[in-house]
Parts: structure tokens; C-alpha cells; sequence
């Protein structure tokens, strides 16, 4: 049986405004190491290249610059799972907000390379953390 994509994240649903939720995200993945390498506003993006309305949805890509150096290292190949992502967006139905993170452990299989899947593991627990302390 196929895994849902919500098997390969962390989710948090958290009960402030989308701006509040995009802040606290990224202060959170700063405190485990993690810099925001780039932003994309799919909101901005539909607008513009759709002319439709979508509710407020940021793709992070985050990247702790330590470990992907490391994983780089150890297999080239895996830069096509950097950066990070990491989604925040509004909830349709109501004021709250949702951040999933993705899971580096389980983007990366079990068939990893060992040195491959110790930076994960060392990922995984970080934005573990990340998720904690935004459920916190």
C-alpha cells in the first residue's frame, strides 16, 4: 500500500493567524540550524501566472548548511532531496494555521547510505524539534 505525503512529515497545527505561524516556523527551524534558502509565495504565484485566487501558502526550503555539506559529501544524488521543504499555510475553514515539515528519514528510505542516513537521522531529530516547540 502507497504512503500518504503525510507520512513523510512532521504536521502542526497551530491555532494563530498565517503570519504568525510563517514567523514562528521560521524562528523555530533557526534555533535547530536550519536558514531559509528560499520562499515561494503560491499565493503571489497563481495570482500571477493564473490570475487566481488561492489562500496564503508558503513553500520554505530550509537548509542547515553543516549537515549538507555532509550528505553532499557522501552522495551527491541526495541534493535532489535539499533543500528541506517546509509548507506553512492558512487554514480554509477558520484563523488557524498548518506547518508540515518534511521528514528526512523518511524521504530517504531505508536503503540510504549509511553515511547518507546518519545526516538524516541528525535532520530528523532537529526538525522534530522544530515541530515540538511550534505544538509547544
Amino acid at each position: 500500500m502507497a504512503k500518504s505525503l503525510g507520512e513523510y512529515a512532521f504536521t502542526v497545527h497551530l491555532d494563530v493567524p498565517y503570519e504568525t505561524a510563517l514567523e514562528r516556523t521560521e524562528a523555530a527551524l533557526k534555533e535547530q540550524g536550519f536558514g531559509i534558502v528560499s520562499e515561494l509565495d503560491m499565493r503571489k504565484i497563481f495570482k500571477a501566472k493564473l490570475d487566481r485566487e488561492f489562500r496564503r501558502y508558503a513553500i520554505l526550503g530550509a537548509c542547515n548548511p553543516t549537515l549538507a555539506i555532509e550528505a553532499l559529501g557522501a552522495d551527491p544524488q541526495v541534493g535532489l532531496l535539499l533543500p528541506c521543504n517546509v509548507i506553512v499555510y492558512e487554514d480554509e475553514d477558520g484563523p488557524g494555521s498548518t506547518v508540515s515539515i518534511v521528514d528526512p528519514v523518511g524521504m530517504l528510505g531505508e536503503d540510504g547510505l549509511e553515511a547518507v542516513t546518519r545526516v538524516a537521522d541528525d535532520a530528523h531529530a532537529r526538525l522534530a524539534l522544530v515541530a515540538e516547540g511550534l505544538a509547544a
